[in-house]
């Protein structure tokens, strides 16, 4: 049987030193905050079975938001120190009690599955091990007053990453042995473990797994995970549903009051279903009625919400990003303009996206086919998806 491995994801630093007016882990890098892409990756990795971010007091409201979606654990505060912070999100899985604990900077958005998992593998192994990279430069000590004291020998030398991972209860017990001894300074928890007598092993880094400190840094990261989401795919979807007895229709996920609703399995959202198979054909990935089908009573009446949701989940787990949604609805009545903003803002929501990234336009085929005649509503939908190449 597999071990069970939790992840803590560190967040409670100010984290001022890279501008920005607020913490780095929420500022936004391709319009996404820094904190989400180590949650996401944690979150969806199949070997993670609960993570654990540690926030400060006063970041509940932008954690939230970065959070939106994901299933995590209810977030814990941190304290003065990293050290103490680490501990608090030990103690909040204490209950739990799973076999690995990985403790990962939230400063660090470019960490890979591979690596996450070569590092549960290492801990499976070993008990403590720590991701490193090889110093390439030569590194000298330096005194006081500025001058150099040696040259280091950089072959013994290795600079050091997260995540971090060690058997929980040994790394729980490091903690609240420091805690005992007054000791609140290790620099991470691999020197905490060391000093606990913990023997601590090392496996293969990636030089892309950097942390984000300063506006240089997060200048470079922008450009990197720009030019990162180079595979632009372009999907289309429509979709068609004929006018039954009801007192409303559902459009672009807005209640819209109506003399007759839409017929249909779920909740007939002619612009949702649009736009979700926009998404899935951009992705290359089926359309709706594969993963959806009109034959499962699951979703007889079901809320549209939930497939355009999980439409947008299946382009961040490929590590991608919505680019644009345009919609086009095509009916005599209702009037959509009245309720444009309200549909554009919705979808926005169920997407993860910001509002400027949707259209929605309205048209009616001047009498013409069924849609002219009022016998039922149609939908076109445009969605650009931006994936990394390397999927």
């Amino acid at each position: 049987m597999p071990p069970s491995v939790a992840a803590v994801v560190v967040a409670a630093g100010r984290g001022l030193r890279a501008g920005g007016g607020v913490p780095k882990q929420y500022r936004h890098l391709a319009g996404e905050p820094v904190i989400r892409s180590s949650l996401s990756l944690l979150s969806w990795h199949g070997d993670v079975a609960a993570v654990q971010a540690v926030i400060h007091p006063d970041d509940r409201a932008p954690y939230d938001a970065a959070a939106h979606g994901l299933k995590l654990m209810p977030p814990v505060h941190g304290g003065a120190s990293r050290q103490a912070s680490v501990r608090a999100g030990l103690e909040a899985l204490s209950a739990g009690a799973p076999d690995i604990v990985l403790v990962h900077d939230a400063a660090r958005p470019f960490c890979s599955a591979t690596l996450v998992s070569r590092a549960i593998t290492a801990c499976a192994e070993t008990g403590a091990a720590i991701p490193v990279l090889d110093v390439a430069d030569t590194i000298k000590s330096v005194d006081a007053d500025g001058h150099v004291t040696g040259t280091l020998d950089r072959a013994q030398l290795r600079s050091v990453q997260t995540p971090q991972a060690f058997a929980f209860g040994r790394l729980l017990e490091a903690h609240r042995k420091a805690a005992r001894a007054g000791r609140d300074d290790f620099s991470d928890d691999a020197a905490l473990a060391e000093w606990a007598g913990l023997k601590v092993s090392v496996f293969a880094g990636e030089p892309g797994n950097i942390k984000l400190t300063t506006e240089d840094d997060f200048a470079r990261a922008e450009a990197r995970r720009i030019a990162s989401l180079a595979d632009i795919r372009t999907g289309s979807g429509y979709d068609v549903h004929a006018f039954g007895d009801g007192d409303h229709v559902m459009l672009g996920g807005v209640r819209i009051a109506h003399e007759r609703g839409l017929a249909g399995h779920s909740d007939a959202d002619v612009a949702l279903h649009a736009a979700v198979d926009a998404i899935l054909g951009a992705l290359a990935d089926g359309d709706i009625g594969h993963h959806f089908s009109p034959n499962d009573p699951r979703w007889r009446g079901a809320s549209s919400d939930h497939f355009l949701k999980y439409a947008a989940e299946r382009v961040r787990k490929r590590g991608g990003r919505i680019a644009h949604l345009d919609l086009t609805i095509i009916c005599e009545a209702p009037r959509i303009g009245p309720h444009r903003d309200a549909m554009r803002q919705r979808i926005a929501e169920i997407a993860e996206i910001g509002v400027e990234r949707v259209a929605v336009k309205a048209t009616t085929s001047e009498k013409l086919g069924f849609t002219g005649r009022g016998e039922g509503i149609a939908a076109m939908a445009t969605a650009t998806v931006r994936l990394p190449w390397n999927w």
